[in-house]
């Protein structure tokens, strides 16, 4: 991997044909349903932005002063005047569900339509690919990657990419590349001509990791490293994410492939809409077994 971008670039071609590494996934009960059932009923009136959904985590509401809570009354249990003691965004979610993640490849057909194909298809040069994601929860999410059981390397958040941000709300799809680039080379993924395996880990956690820059941050590591800043993790960062990874994930895996990409779809992802309870569902849906803070899926490139 030449540079980050490129990097990007071609890790997530990784996923363009996804191989589950040890452990194992488990298909533990209603994984579909239990992705879902977090998604709104319906669209939200006036949730639509005109920009490209920003990647930086939200910043906290100030504190109130003195003078902002002078003569309002105490919150009431179930509504009430009054402030909450705690700023906006900085409580923990309470009885948090289980982290997903789902995921929906889409290749290039001779018609240059964007459809579904199977995680398990295998490409040859010239295929172009673009992933869809989209998770039950806010949070952060990082894409690792090891080139033939090389050194990981992180490869998102990118200085150059969503202003070095990786904050991603729930139900908000995700593509990767965007189809509303505006040139045709940057909205889709291609294989060359260089086989080889490569493994990529995607980490999504509620909070930041520690150890790792991310926004200003990362900016600032990657201006003065002059634009060479491959950020690897520490010893102890990876030994953290890797007891993560032994945490077997429950899979659901759609066996349907072929429809083309859905307006509401492409819609979404480019203008930071929720996915609503009857729009597509992701083909891949990847369920942590337990409440852990970190959902780690480690997927696999198949290149021929």
């Amino acid at each position: 991997m030449r540079s980050s971008v490129i990097a990007f670039a071609m890790v997530c071609a990784c996923a363009a044909a996804i191989a589950f590494a040890a452990p194992a996934p488990q298909d533990e009960g209603d994984v579909r349903g239990a992705f879902l059932t977090s998604r709104p009923k319906e669209k939200t009136a006036g949730s639509e932005t005109t920009a490209k959904p920003s990647r930086r985590r939200p910043k906290p509401a100030a504190t109130p002063t003195p003078s902002d809570t002078t003569d309002k009354k105490p919150v009431k249990p179930g509504g009430g005047s009054g402030s909450s003691s705690k700023p906006s965004g900085t409580a923990k979610p309470v009885n948090a569900a289980r982290l997903g993640l789902g995921m929906t490849l889409f290749t290039r057909n001779s018609s240059g339509l964007a459809v579904r194909v199977d995680p398990d298809h295998v490409f040859r040069k010239g295929d172009r690919v673009r992933v869809l994601l989209e998770t039950n929860a806010d949070g952060y999410l990082y894409i690792f990657n090891a080139t033939d059981n090389g050194p990981v390397t992180m490869i998102y958040p990118d200085a150059d990419l969503d202003d070095a941000g990786n904050y991603i709300k729930a139900h908000i799809p995700w593509e990767i590349p965007s189809s509303a680039a505006e040139q045709e080379r940057l909205r889709w993924l291609v294989f060359d001509a260089n086989p080889g395996t490569e493994r990529l880990f995607f980490v999504f956690t509620r909070e930041p990791l520690d150890g790792l820059p991310i926004e200003d941050e990362l900016i600032n590591f990657c201006h003065a490293a002059k634009g060479n800043c491959p950020v690897r993790p520490s010893a102890e960062v990876w030994d953290a994410i890797k007891k993560h990874m032994q945490e077997p994930l429950a899979l659901d895996k759609n066996k349907e492939y072929g429809p083309a990409q859905t307006e509401p779809e492409q819609h979404a992802s480019t203008r930071g809409i929720s996915l609503a309870k009857d729009d597509p569902e992701p083909s891949l849906i990847m369920m942590a077994s337990t409440k852990s803070p970190l959902l780690v899926a480690t997927l696999d490139l198949i290149h021929k």
